[in-house]
């Protein structure tokens, strides 16, 4: 055996967007695209920020849309130690056993000649003001579920976001993350955070003008493209909810029904005799001509 046959086997190259592990769906791609597109066909220059990165499926996306001169900062703790007892209890019963610095950059790596600059700390230390107030066109937040953590990381995205900057922020709605859901709407009714558009799993928003996005939204036939898009009204203020439905499969031929006699007959007798009379009428058709 040669020193060349006992070299591992490369690992499938990542080829889709989809091939990433995590939680980025059909509708939050897609918005993701279409805003961050819209920002460099009007002219918009900022940098790009994500707090919480996972495995790098939104980061790759963002990454993207990166225009000359712009910089996409990513801040993740990855495989470091959690600052608080809280935060290390939360990876530990989600994200330690998967997730890496390693894995994120190699992700990132096979759809990006470079990485982003990464910054591997608690999000809290970005509050520090290294990310330059009103840098920033996009950001996405989608660390803690914690209220504290996310309260501060929605304070660091206030500063650092652009007079018109957008924000999408992570699981507002879910089951598991009320502390987020407190966090975000605290925004909302405290800070002047102001709702765009909600999916099922991300809130957008900005402390700018939400109308303009939201013509740039309705610029698309989501309708036509298998989205439902409807519109609400909170404290005033218009907000639309767009979620992606998939086509119903194809439903499946029902099997042909027996004769009322025939279900009676295999109803009433015996289970020996109704495997005896099911061996008889599959030994009748095979023998009729085809």
């Amino acid at each position: 055996m040669t020193s060349a046959d006992t070299t591992p086997a490369a690992a499938p190259a990542t080829r889709t967007l989809d091939d990433v592990p995590g939680w980025f769906f059909k509708a939050d791609q897609e918005l993701f695209g279409w805003f961050l597109t819209r920002q460099t066909q009007r002219g918009r220059t900022g940098d790009l920020l994500e707090l919480g990165a996972y495995l790098g499926r939104s980061a790759i996306l963002l990454g993207s849309h990166l225009q000359d001169g712009e910089t996409f900062t990513v801040c993740d703790l990855f495989d470091s130690d959690a600052p608080d007892d809280d935060n290390s209890a939360e990876m530990a019963m989600s994200y330690r056993k998967t997730l890496t610095r390693q894995a994120f950059e190699d992700n990132y790596l096979a759809f990006h000649d470079l990485l982003p600059t990464v910054i591997q700390a608690p999000t809290s230390v970005l509050a520090d003001g290294r990310i330059p107030d009103g840098s920033c066109r996009f950001i996405h937040i989608d660390a803690s579920h914690l209220y504290e953590h996310v309260a501060g990381d929605i304070q660091v995205a206030r500063a650092a976001l652009a007079k018109d900057g957008l924000v999408a922020l992570d699981d507002y709605r879910a089951e598991h993350t009320p502390g987020v859901s407190a966090a975000v709407w605290e925004a909302v009714f405290a800070h002047g955070l102001r709702p765009i558009l909600l999916t099922p799993e991300k809130f957008y928003g900005t402390w700018g003008d939400p109308e303009e996005a939201q013509r740039e939204v309705l610029e698309r036939d989501w309708v036509a493209e298998g989205y439902r898009m409807d519109e609400d009204m909170i404290a005033g203020g218009r907000v639309y909810r767009l979620a992606y439905e998939p086509p119903a499969p194809p439903a499946r031929p029902a099997p042909p029904r027996r004769s009322a006699p025939r279900r009676l007959a295999l109803d009433v007798l015996p289970p020996f005799a109704t495997r005896a009379a099911r061996r008889a009428l599959r030994a009748a058709r095979a023998r009729r001509p085809q």
